[in-house]
């Protein structure tokens, strides 16, 4: 039975389009033909170094066509390729590598680590070292996740399991270029262009912070197809877009937090001659539930029914969902696998409704997880940071509902006698420490904490209900 490997997938793209550009940044492109020749010249420069099937290739860089080949590579000698946000602060990074266990770590320029990404680029070996078969079973990419403590969780997904990923959502891409707005650490940035590159088709690595850049990038690469979260989508919204010619866009989608009727219907009136879905999933399930667009009106804050082969259910409230787009676990953590997968259903920690046509609307969380912009932050992690400012005398944060972003953090602090504490003080205090999606964007001064009484765990609820209180 052939294996589904996804560099296996690649190459048969690169075998039937070696000429078309395949990725493009800014000025900088890559065809399928000079991409499927550096992949094996990348592989045995990785075999060189001592990496071999069953181990982990660490990545601390910013977005870079090179990252391309280096994915593909790890792929073909069954390691498992791993990014950390070039954002994060060096203790964050080894956290996040001493989890991953790497056989070594590629850096760019901006970042310490084992070998420099432009050094395997200028790699000439194509050959010398003989790499082991890889099964489909093998790992191919890990990402990070919070963990309740702060502590992160690492998701490894196997080659059939990103592969199928990647196959379930190509029948609704278009013939024409994809633009990105993810950076290539998150699973979006990933999950995004392979299905694209599976089919033969151009991805345009781009800035989501900047959206005129975004823009610029849709209209000077003729995109048929972008994907933005609700935040980036209202920085879009806010631009004289008459300035663009995006009339090559057929697709403008969102989702992944909430996402109001308003948005679609100002994205929808900006750009008329597209269509757009809302798109429900996450790093441990895959896609779960897509809205389509003729059902925006009729469903409105809905995510849509399930997608092809996956099942949801509600327990106590939580949607619970099963299909073959699961992980299997989290990379050596057997308690946190244990608590998140019951006979192979994964829960969500997302609170939902299901009405009586199958169709899911996440109404809360579950958890003390807080989502926000599509990143998991661990309201733990963020505590002690707050604890640190000579300013606090005891502070804790909690995720506010919020139209772009999901959730945002806020800061509820209690200061000392006669101190004094702005937001952007306790920003710059952040800054350095966590990485930028976890800084709180919203500061809030109170008497005390809520906490319980037993075990003095503090009652996050309850400060969201003093957030959301009218002035």
């Amino acid at each position: 039975m052939n294996q589904l490997l996804l560099h296996d997938a690649f190459f048969a793209a690169a075998a039937r389009y070696p000429n078309r550009v395949a990725v493009t940044r800014g000025k900088d492109s890559r065809t399928f033909g000079e991409l499927a020749e550096a992949v094996p010249r990348y592989a045995q420069a990785l075999a060189h170094a001592g990496v071999r099937r069953g181990d982990r290739i660490g990545c601390w860089c910013d977005t870079d066509l090179d990252l391309v080949p280096l994915y593909f590579a790890s792929a073909a000698i069954g390691a498992t390729f791993t990014p950390a946000n070039p954002k994060f602060s060096d203790s964050e990074a080894r956290a996040v590598f001493d989890l991953a266990d790497p056989r070594l770590v590629v850096v760019d320029e901006s970042h310490e680590g084992d070998i420099r990404l432009a050094d395997l680029n200028r790699s000439t070996a194509a050959s010398g070292i003989d790499v082991e078969p890889v099964q489909e079973t093998d790992g191919h990419i890990m990402f990070f996740t919070s963990g309740t403590t702060g502590k992160p969780k690492a998701i490894e997904l196997s080659h059939r399991t990103d592969t199928l990923r990647a196959l379930s959502s190509m029948s609704n891409l278009p013939n024409g270029p994809t633009v990105s707005m993810f950076p290539l650490f998150h699973m979006s940035g990933w999950t995004s262009a392979t299905s694209p590159w599976l089919r033969g088709e151009e991805v345009v690595l781009a800035d989501g912070a900047d959206a005129a850049g975004l823009m610029e990038a849709i209209e000077r690469r003729r995109a048929e197809r972008f994907y933005a979260i609700p935040a980036v989508w209202r920085r879009i919204l806010e631009l004289d877009l008459s300035g663009f010619d995006l009339g090559s866009l057929r697709q403008a989608d969102t989702g992944t937090s909430a996402t109001t009727l308003q948005l679609l219907d100002a994205i929808h009136d900006a750009l008329p001659q597209t269509t757009t879905t809302v798109t429900y999933g996450s790093t441990e399930a895959g896609g779960v539930c897509q809205l389509p667009f003729n059902d925006l009106h009729r469903k409105p804050g809905s995510v849509g029914p399930p997608g092809p082969y996956v099942f949801v259910r509600l327990e106590d409230g939580e949607l619970w969902t099963k299909s073959p787009f699961l992980f299997t676990g989290y990379f050596r953590n057997p308690d946190a696998t244990a608590a998140a997968l019951v006979d192979g259903w994964y829960r969500t920690g997302e609170l939902a409704e299901i009405d009586g046509e199958g169709y899911v609307t996440i109404v809360g969380r579950s958890s003390e997880i807080i989502r926000t912009g599509g990143e998991s932050v661990a309201p733990a992690e963020v505590d002690a940071i707050l604890l640190e400012h000579t300013a606090i005398a005891d502070g804790a944060v909690a995720g506010v509902p919020h139209d772009d972003w999901g959730e945002v953090i806020a800061a509820f602090v209690v200061l000392h006698p006669g101190a004094s504490l702005t937001l952007d003080d306790l920003q710059q205090h952040c800054h350095g420490h966590i990485a930028s999606f976890k800084v709180p964007r919203r500061l809030v001064v109170v008497d005390a904490i809520p906490r319980t009484g037993a075990t003095r765990q503090v009652q996050r609820r309850l400060l969201v209900e003093r957030a959301l209180k009218p002035a």
